[in-house]
């Protein structure tokens, strides 16, 4: 590709928050951007097309999950991700650094790599920085992500110190073992709670030079003010010209925070997985379909949405599919609550061209107080 890969198309005068467009060669992302979680290479209980029509542009999948089964080779093989799971847009591959140190007594980390047991079998494998980029390689998404350490909340300063070297070490390494041009890069920002640490972490990886820029080590049980507090300590640190990832965040009212102070992508697994429970998000905040208030309820789900559940059912038949276990439940709800996402990312990135963000901010809040 040439040319820049990120350009910020509209800037707050309010505020960091911005409006970008990021090329990659299976197309533009607009930013900012909701990515929707298709760990294995499918996002449960979607397909492509519904994606597609929801208006996804990227999906993010799990080097991890996918080395392990069905292999970073099988799939290489079959000409790759997009191929593979039937995906023409942008994917973004997560390292699996999280995942792998998320194996609480079933890892262990050396100055290496990782030795890790598997959660499928219990059989033990070993990913490096130079393995983690292999894999990514080999799936070829469009984005991959440097293999990074992750600590649980709290960790102590001390520890978190010598995990934050370790990671600009990994990141060292990540960025010499990569070599596709039509792969971008990230680095991911980790330094826990500390400021100070923080500030170490993108110098670190700015002296390294990559494509964009993750912060990671949040949504890992953290206060939502302490989770602001860091993103207000890097995000003024990170070169305007790149794109900025909050990892693995979060609820709508943490991306309508992050996206004030300036975030421009975004993961979680909040959508679909909530809608496997039953826990559906509205205008009006969330509400739960599997409680009875709801057993005789024709109103749809929320009246404000123009997805097609809420255009064709009531509460009362979401509630009946869902306490009679009908396939169809997890189906449409996940089908709400991705478009209830996909939505407001697109009213987020319209609003701050027009540069009434701050009013639609203070709108969407006073619309969460009123509740269901």
């Amino acid at each position: 590709m040439t040319g820049p890969h990120f350009q910020v198309l509209f800037q707050s005068k309010s505020s960091p928050a911005r409006r970008g467009r990021l090329r990659t060669p299976h197309g533009c992302i607009e930013t900012p951007a909701f990515m929707t979680v298709g760990t294995a290479g499918t996002v449960k209980a979607m397909d492509p097309v519904d994606l597609k029509n929801l208006g996804a542009e990227i999906i993010l999948c799990n080097a991890y999950h996918l080395f392990l089964r069905p292999g970073h080779e099988f799939i290489q093989k079959r000409g790759g991700l997009h191929p593979f799971i039937g995906w023409d847009r942008p994917i973004l591959t997560d390292s699996g650094g999280y995942q792998i140190f998320s194996l609480k007594g079933f890892c262990k980390i050396s100055e290496d790599g990782v030795t890790f047991q598997s959660h499928i079998d219990g059989s033990q494998h070993f990913i490096s920085p130079e393995k983690a980029i292999e894999i990514e390689a080999a799936l070829g998404a469009d984005i991959i992500m440097a293999f990074d350490e992750c600590l649980e909340y709290p960790a102590e300063q001390k520890r978190t110190q010598e995990s934050l070297q370790r990671t600009l070490r990994w990141a060292a390494r990540s960025k010499s073992a990569h070599h596709r041009k039509d792969q971008m890069l990230y680095g991911i920002i980790q330094g826990g709670v500390y400021p100070d640490l923080r500030k170490q972490g993108v110098e670190g990886l700015l002296n390294l030079g990559f494509d964009g820029f993750a912060v990671g080590g949040l949504s890992v049980g953290e206060p939502q003010e302490e989770m602001l507090k860091v993103l207000e300590a890097v995000v003024p640190l990170i070169p305007e010209n790149k794109p900025r990832y909050l990892m693995g965040v979060g609820t709508p009212g943490d991306l309508v925070e992050a996206v004030l102070r300036g975030i421009d992508m975004f993961d979680c697994v909040m959508p679909t997985r909530h809608a496997r429970t039953g826990i559906l998000f509205t205008s009006r905040g969330e509400l739960h379909i599997k409680h009875a208030r709801y057993k005789t309820d024709d109103l749809p789900l929320d009246p404000a949405c123009d997805c097609y559940a809420c255009k064709h059912f009531s509460r009362a038949y979401l509630r009946h599919l869902f306490i009679a276990k009908e396939l169809l439940a997890i189906r449409l709800n996940t089908l709400h609550n991705l478009y209830y996402y996909l939505s407001l990312m697109s009213k987020l990135r319209q609003e701050i061209a027009q540069g009434t963000f701050e009013a639609f901010r203070h709108n969407f809040y006073q619309n969460r107080a009123l509740g269901i």
